[in-house]
């Protein structure tokens, strides 16, 4: 009998079959119940204190999951969920997060009757695909160019938030932000906030304060104290070359033989910068803008011309600067025209705010680009303040780009629960079950709002599962701030369908995934000690699997 051959190394650790399949439940199982209670308006928050000693207070599912440090590799699936659902709509991270738990919790007694985890997750897919028809049949189209519709919309998604109590202006910022960046090109609207939106948070005065402006700042002074702080209508030109002597790209060594020969050198460099000063000063700019520096002869000129100069701007803030006043950014001066002259700006002007100077250039004629200044009591809150309002623009988003909406507190998870659980019946063989636990587990999510409000769950649960029987009511969910039953339409709580279908899909896709994993092997990686005094050599040995 020939001897056991071992392929793994003994220090690897494995787990397989269904220990395996069980592990990674009980992993996910705990991240869901991590986030559960920020789930809805009566949400509770979470303390955090990250690796660098700061403190995060937030209820955001994303927010949460990203700062926390996990261990096993199933949970680490978990937090990535959250992330896509948070990059593709940027809404329903913790409802995505709790409704993949809690469909893992329900396959896990499918487990120990024996059905294979393949059954299992064909029967998921095919709920799921049942699931997204019946919401889009539910959904219902709005008018995005009326405001009042589009504003109800983002208060039930901006009412689950820290921020609630000024949801109003969360609202108006987040819907103005996002339809100052629209732009339409060729039937195609893009809407790009992240780049072109950018929240400028400055600690002191009220949240009240907070607003959009029709244009953008940055955090930056005019160069100089006599410099102009304050042009209308200011001609602007951006660039993103230095205005000073150029120098070589490697060392240069340079031979004089003639005393002259020294002076004539330096009247070089000062002629090479004064042509570049009088290339700009052609345009008879007013605000010269560059991401470089600005040597002090080329100040001097400019100075003496009457123009205001800003030096060292970050690139993200140079392109949203001319996205804003319609200016474009030159490599070289001697490249310049009149069309890359910034004219769309109605005024700029550096103000001071606490111990900083910030730029405004505002009344922009079509300000593609803007910057929404938050203010508040501390950093902590401004922090919250501004992931809530990243939120709620990424609802606005959806909302602009796909204007079609459910009924949200739970009343949409309830209409497509009920619709399964009767489709169920008609299924024959064992994959009835697994579908049927679709169906079960989207009640989690009305569930969850009773439980966090502090209401019966039994009871309200059972008054909301009678009114959507025989597929009636669709509009009835959960009210988050009362813990009753109520019509959603009436409510005015609407949401997103694309953030629920997102929800649904990341959720059955993460669980399916989880539950075909038969095989957990961890390599470790050790590293030889050096010993002292003997063999100072010690190579790396890879023991187990990397």
């Amino acid at each position: 009998m020939s001897a056991p051959i071992l392929v793994l190394n003994q220090n690897a650790k494995r787990e397989t079959g269904r220990r395996a399949q069980l592990t990674n439940i009980a992993a996910a199982r705990a991240v869901g119940d991590v986030i559960r209670t920020t789930l809805g308006p009566r949400a509770m928050l979470k303390m955090i204190l990250d690796a660098q000693g700061g403190i995060v207070l937030t209820n955001d599912g994303n927010s949460i999951l990203r700062e926390i440090d996990v261990q096993h590799p199933a949970a680490k699936s978990m937090i990535e969920l959250s992330k896509t659902q948070d990059e593709e709509v940027g809404d329903g991270t913790t409802s995505v997060a709790v409704l993949a738990s809690e469909l893992l919790a329900l396959a896990e007694p499918f487990l120990h009757r024996n059905i294979h985890p393949t059954k299992i997750v064909s029967a998921f897919f095919r709920a799921l695909d049942d699931a997204v028809t019946i919401a889009t049949q539910s959904a219902m189209t709005i008018d995005v160019n009326d405001d009042s519709q589009v504003e109800k919309v983002i208060a039930s998604c901006v009412g689950t938030k820290f921020m609630n109590r000024y949801s109003d202006l969360m609202v108006r910022l987040s819907l103005q932000a996002v339809k100052t960046v629209t732009v339409e090109e060729n039937g195609r609207k893009s809407i790009d906030f992240k780049n072109y939106a950018k929240v400028e948070k400055i600690p002191g005065g009220e949240i009240d304060d907070s607003e959009v402006l029709t244009g953008i700042m940055f955090n930056k002074d005019v160069i100089s104290g006599n410099m102009r702080r304050r042009i209308e209508n200011p001609r602007i030109v951006l660039l993103d070359s230095p205005i000073e002597y150029k120098k070589g790209d490697s060392q240069t060594n340079v031979e004089i033989t003639s005393d002259t020969d020294w002076g004539k050198l330096l009247k070089m460099e000062e002629d090479f910068v004064e042509k570049l000063v009088a290339d700009i000063l052609k345009f008879k700019p007013d605000l010269v803008v560059t991401e470089k520096g600005i040597s002090d002869l080329a100040l001097h000129l400019l100075q003496k011309a009457n123009v205001a100069c800003i030096r060292r701007l970050r690139k993200t803030d140079n392109n949203r600067l001319a996205r804003a006043s319609g200016a474009t950014i030159v490599n070289r001066p001697e490249d310049l025209k009149e069309s890359d002259v910034g004219t769309g700006a109605g005024l700029f002007e550096v103000r001071k705010i606490g111990d900083e100077y910030f730029s405004y250039v505002v009344d922009c004629k079509t300000p593609r680009s803007c910057s929404i200044v938050l203010r508040g009591g501390s950093k902590d809150v401004l922090n919250e303040i501004e992931r809530n309002l990243l939120d709620a623009m990424c609802v606005a988003r959806n909302i602009i780009l796909n204007p079609r909406l459910v009924p949200g507190g739970g009343a949409i998870e309830m209409t497509v629960s009920q619709h399964i659980a009767t489709k169920a019946r008609s299924i024959e063989g064992v994959g009835q079950f697994p579908y049927a636990a679709v169906g079960e587990a989207l009640e989690v999510i009305p569930r969850t709002l009773i439980e966090n409000c502090g209401g019966s769950v039994i009871r309200i649960l059972t008054q909301l599962r009678a009114k959507h029987a025989n597929g009636e009511n669709t509009s009835w969910g959960v009210d988050g701030n009362k813990g009753e039953i109520c019509d959603m339409a009436v409510l005015g709580v609407w949401e997103p369908l694309e953030v629920k279908v997102q929800t649904m899909k990341t959720a059955v896709e993460a669980a399916a995934m989880l539950l075909r994993i038969d095989d957990i092997v961890s390599g470790i990686s050790k590293r030889k000690e050096h010993q002292s005094g003997g063999d100072a050599g010690g190579d790396d040995e890879d023991n187990g699997l990397d």
